[in-house]
């Protein structure tokens, strides 16, 4: 009798494991996505004492070279694991992508060597945005998407905009371990939030696999499904859009705080209050400001004024040189933080229900091969330029690097005014993306042309207005079949 009760019991336990708490929201999202980052910023501080003691001569190369080759596994694998959970559902791939995302984390204090090396090859699985945007289609609708997509943006921003401080007052008062030892615990909380609260989205009649259940490899195959978005002259506009709007804010990341250091004179704190402000206005910006732009400009428009405060905020950057304009052009950038939203929201009306991981995953990957290619492309400007970094004999409390400037130098800062140019060429780009994408297939023409779908979406019904969510880029006027 006990052991009936006992194998009951454990029965309601995997069966609650596998729901997950309440329904689908984008609640669930949030959380997923903050703790993430916010273990990642922790480490900010301690990573740079790892990586400065590990490769002391090389330090930056090697460090272009990591996130190098991060960014091309991230660009490689992001369509197909994003393919992969519109088959499988999105529940599995989160908590892949988070796991293996946050697994080299540990290794900062065991083995360097082993960290960097993970690092680089967690790039592959760095694609936890991708899973969560499509997460969000599941479950939002058109008008719903660009504001709940905003909000994910914004705590990805507030994550960054805090942990990176608390990160370097903990190693500062107790030592680099215990910093470590908090990220670690924080990626494994993500993990358990994952695997017990997070329900998944994906609507049964969308899932036609369950995992172990056998499955071609035509059907997991992103590539037929990708040739397929590729002819879509709509999503190729916007691919190429990101690439050349994310390409500079990629090298941006990587070296202006650095050239607030040295070129403008910040002082650590200034640095740290500059994050903060640039961190809360951009808050605000993909929150308040981009449901309000969406609602009153519409989606293609408000993607524009964001490129086109991009523009303004690299221009600024690149040609000022006084304090004043770093904090007038951070004003500016934190409005330009609503381009990706916007794309993203672009791209989900874009595409069909049984695509969103896919296209997801496409833009996430670009964004990935900008994160490894931009921070070289800045670096050999500014060696253009004669703006070189020198060697480092320690890393300080302010990690301060000394900079060689030229005094023929008439730009200050070249790499982001080149970057301001790179935006006018995305600008005109997305001017050609149309201001209504076709929309998806209802339910009864995709049932009527499965030609259309991947080969494992053959015969399948989409879900009905009598499911719990949403059909996917459907209008809720028009779910009558004709």
């Amino acid at each position: 009798m006990l052991s009936i009760i006992n194998k009951e019991l454990f029965m309601c336990v995997m069966l609650q494991v596998q729901q997950g708490i309440g329904k689908p929201s984008v609640y669930h999202a949030v959380v997923v996505i903050f703790l993430e980052f916010f273990a990642w910023g922790l480490l900010t501080t301690p990573m740079l004492t790892v990586l400065h003691e590990t490769f002391p001569k090389h330090t930056f190369l090697i460090n272009g070279l990591i996130q190098g080759v991060k960014g091309l596994l991230s660009f490689m694998s992001a369509p197909l694991i994003g393919a992969l959970s519109d088959v499988w559902g999105r529940r599995s791939f989160l908590l892949v992508t988070v796991f293996f995302t946050c697994a080299p984390i540990p290794l900062m204090r065991l083995s360097p060597w082993w960290y960097f090396a993970m690092i680089s090859v967690s790039g592959t699985f760095s694609v936890t945005f991708s899973v969560i945007f499509a997460y969000i289609a599941d479950i939002t609708d058109v008008r719903e998407r660009s504001t709940a997509y905003g909000l994910v943006s914004a705590t990805f921003a507030a994550s960054l905009v805090t942990s990176p401080a608390i990160g370097a007052y903990l190693s500062a008062s107790y030592g680099d371990n215990l910093v470590v030892l908090l990220a670690t615990l924080i990626s494994l909380a993500d993990i358990c939030f994952i695997l017990l609260a997070v329900p998944e989205s994906l609507p049964d009649k969308m899932r036609l696999n369950t995992l172990g259940a056998p499955i071609s490899w035509e059907q997991a195959d992103p590539f037929t499904s990708l040739r397929k978005v590729g002819q879509d002259t709509t999503v190729l506009l916007i691919c190429i859009t990101v690439f050349l709007s994310y390409l500079p804010e990629a090298g941006q990341y990587s070296s202006f705080f650095l050239y607030l250091r040295q070129v403008i004179n910040f002082s650590p704190k200034t640095i740290a209050v500059f994050i903060g402000v640039v961190g809360i206005l951009s808050i605000l910006a993909q929150t308040l400001f981009l449901t309000l732009l969406m609602r009153t400009i519409g989606n293609k428009n408000t993607v524009l004024l964001g490129l086109g405060f991009q523009i303004l905020q690299l221009a600024w950057y690149g040609l000022g040189s006084e304090p004043w304009m770093m904090w007038a052009a951070g004003a500016v950038a934190a409005m330009s933080s609503i381009t990706f939203p916007a794309v993203s929201t672009l791209v989900s009306r874009s595409a069909d229900p049984d695509k969103q991981g896919l296209v997801q995953g496409m833009i996430t990957g670009i964004r990935g091969l900008c994160n490894g290619l931009g921070p070289a492309l800045y670096g050999f400007i500014f060696f253009l330029f004669n703006v070189e970094l020198s060697g480092i004999t320690s890393i300080q409390p302010d990690y301060a690097i000394p900079l060689q400037t030229s005094p023929e130098t008439l730009i200050p800062g070249p790499p982001f005014l080149l970057g301001a140019c790179t935006v006018v060429v995305a600008f005109v780009v997305a001017l050609f993306i149309p201001d209504h994408p076709t929309p998806p297939a209802t339910p009864c023409q995709t049932r009527k042309s499965s030609a259309s779908l991947a080969g494992a979406h053959t015969n399948t019904p989409l879900p009905g207005s009598d499911e719990d969510f949403e059909p996917l880029l459907e209008d809720k006027e028009n779910k009558a079949c004709f």
